[in-house]
């Protein structure tokens, strides 16, 4: 995981965050040994409001879930259509990273998949938000150093140096 502490301000990603990372940018969890088990009981108590055809609790229908985003390409998608294109753009091309807010960052990416990826990582939303919001500009600076969107398998080994 040192690959990416030099991307982040104050030099290192917290677990969690690799794990949020991990779902998110290749839509499966590297390696599932990382995950603690008690994670992976698919009789976890749902969530109110929360009626999405059981991906709670249950990794592979988070990762299914959060797959559908399409990895990177899928990520900088929404966070286009959310108004944060020029931001997005900024950390795939070279030059200064444009930072993001919390707030915009859980509005392209919707409350179900922060919620989902909070979850995962076994911390709060806003925890998450907070600081997904600082690592995420520079890992996509990180994952694009021609400015071109690696794909998943790429971005799995990546995650995992």
């Amino acid at each position: 995981m040192g690959n990416f502490d030099d991307a982040v301000p104050g030099g290192s990603i917290s677990k969690p965050i690799m794990i949020a990372l991990g779902a998110l940018l290749v839509g499966k969890l590297l390696g599932g040994k990382s995950a603690p088990e008690e994670t992976q009981q698919p009789n976890q108590p749902a969530n109110s409001g929360a009626d999405d055809g059981g991906l709670l609790g249950n990794l592979g229908g988070l990762a299914g879930g959060l797959g559908g985003l399409g990895g990177l390409g899928g990520l900088l998608g929404k966070l286009t259509e959310a108004g944060q294109g020029s931001v997005a753009d900024s950390w795939v091309k070279p030059g200064q990273n444009e930072p993001i807010a919390p707030g915009n960052l859980e509005n392209a990416l919707g409350s179900q998949t922060i919620s989902d990826l909070a979850r995962q990582a076994g911390i709060s939303e806003q925890e998450l938000l907070t600081q997904l919001s600082k690592v995420l500009p520079g890992v996509v600076d990180k994952l694009t150093p021609q400015g071109q969107i690696p794909n998943q398998a790429q971005i799995a080994a990546l995650l995992r140096s």
